[in-house]
């Protein structure tokens, strides 16, 4: 494990610094992070990063297969543009994260912010997914159209999403732990029945999130979770003349 310094460090020396280590090794870990943006932009290969503080906004973004362990939280635009690798925060994060996220992975311990997810859709065999530990906030899966994302609400009081969601969705899934009022969805998004596929893949994301944070899957997957999704591929066709 190689150590650096991110006291006071710019962005780019820092991630400069990162390229140059990730030529020779495979773990890195930097101290003292507090809000440089940008960090581990473009990673590919095996490296995994471990971060001890608050990085600023665009956190791996264009990542194409590296690890990223935030301990701490995180700010907005975790995995823009993101292709592969995994993402994960022990604690809240900012708006926007995995904006078209294209593939790999984010775990987020507890809250996040608005428009989790914009954009997001998968790439040829590449299959993104966000896992929400605690609520999110509002346009959550925005115009989304593929990958999954899923929302657990643990230790909150507060509603599982916010406002808006799901708007212009057309393809992929949210899995919310919890029901929700099918009046508050949407137009053009529904609750889609569940299958034993779902129920695979709801099980494999929720075990890993509680591999990396500590929870008890079982009593996570006891709750009956709610399925989000387009109930058109085409949500605006009616808007256009051809």
């Amino acid at each position: 494990m190689f150590q650096l310094d991110g006291t006071e460090l710019h962005y780019r020396k820092l991630n400069e610094q990162i390229k140059l280590l990730a030529q020779k090794i495979e773990n890195i870990q930097i101290d003292n992070v507090s809000g440089q943006p940008y960090i581990g932009a473009g990673l590919t290969g095996k490296l995994q990063l471990i971060i001890n503080g608050v990085p600023g906004n665009n956190l791996g973004v264009f990542m194409d297969g590296a690890e990223i362990f935030v301990h701490d939280n995180a700010q907005d635009l975790i995995g823009n543009t993101m292709n592969e690798g995994k993402i994960v925060v022990h604690g809240h994060c900012g708006d926007v994260i995995g904006y078209g996220m294209r593939g790999g992975e984010i775990y987020i311990r507890d809250r996040a912010g608005y428009r989790a997810g914009i954009h997001m859709k998968g790439h040829e065999e590449k299959f993104p997914v966000i896992v929400i530990g605690g609520t999110v906030g509002d346009f959550t899966g925005e115009y989304m159209a593929g990958g999954v994302i899923i929302v657990l609400g643990l230790n909150s009081e507060e509603p599982l999403v916010g406002d808006y969601l799901a708007v212009g969705m057309h393809g992929g899934a949210i899995y919310l732990r919890g029901e929700i009022d099918e009046e508050t969805l949407a137009p053009g998004v529904g609750i889609l029945p569940m299958d034993e596929k779902d129920l695979f893949l709801l099980r494999r994301h929720v075990k890993e999130y509680c591999a990396h944070f500590g929870e008890n899957m079982e009593q996570i997957m006891a709750k009956k979770f709610t399925k989000i999704g387009p109930l058109s591929h085409r949500p605006y066709k009616r808007l256009y003349s051809y």
